[in-house]
């Protein structure tokens, strides 16, 4: 083989490399907020959550295999204008966690947030029926604690139905996805 045959060669093994970045970069600016600044319902997470709300969801792997399956009872409470959600999660496989988020607005509808199990404060924006939701945490898997960053995506579907995706990333690469479907109960 002489050096051109091997350059060919080497080009043709290394190509799928060459178009790694761009496939990486379309694949995270997919969803924009703006996008649903005209939909209705009007999503008020205040408004929302508070009460009961019942939920269910799957985690899915990077390959797209469900991994896990939950279900979620969610109490929401306003004090002094800010939200508290006390969540209580049941796994299939009878694992069972808690989790307490304590949610504000700033002045110009901003979100913040604080939970035990993320890491500093998360930060959330609103637009006509959605809200993004990004936060770090540290997530425990197989008794190893891993730094990821969620994206949560919720959409509004009517005065009852809300849907969650979430993308789990770490080091910019998405390892899971999380999709939840809530419903307000009646009391």
């Amino acid at each position: 083989m002489n050096v051109m045959q091997s350059l060919r060669l080497a080009g043709r093994r290394y190509r799928p490399l060459v178009l790694l970045p761009p496939l990486l970069a379309v694949g995270c600016g997919g969803l924009r907020l703006e996008d649903s600044a005209g939909d209705s319902p009007r999503f008020d997470p205040f408004s929302y959550f508070a009460g009961q709300t019942r939920a269910w969801g799957i985690v899915q792997d990077w390959r797209g295999r469900v991994v896990r399956r939950f279900d979620v009872d969610i109490e929401g409470s306003l004090e002094n204008g800010e939200l508290r959600l006390d969540e209580e999660f049941r796994y299939a496989d009878g694992e069972r966690s808690t989790r307490q988020w304590r949610i504000q607005a700033d002045e110009n509808g901003r979100l913040s947030g604080t939970a035990d199990d993320i890491v500093g404060t998360a930060a959330g924006d609103l637009a006509g029926n959605a809200m993004r939701w990004r936060y770090p945490m540290d997530l425990e898997v197989g008794g190893r604690s891993h730094r990821v960053h969620f994206d949560d995506w919720l959409w509004q579907l009517d005065q009852d139905v809300l849907v969650n995706r979430s993308y789990i990333r770490k080091f910019g690469l998405k390892v899971a996805e999380v999709t939840i479907f809530m419903q307000k109960s009646d009391g």
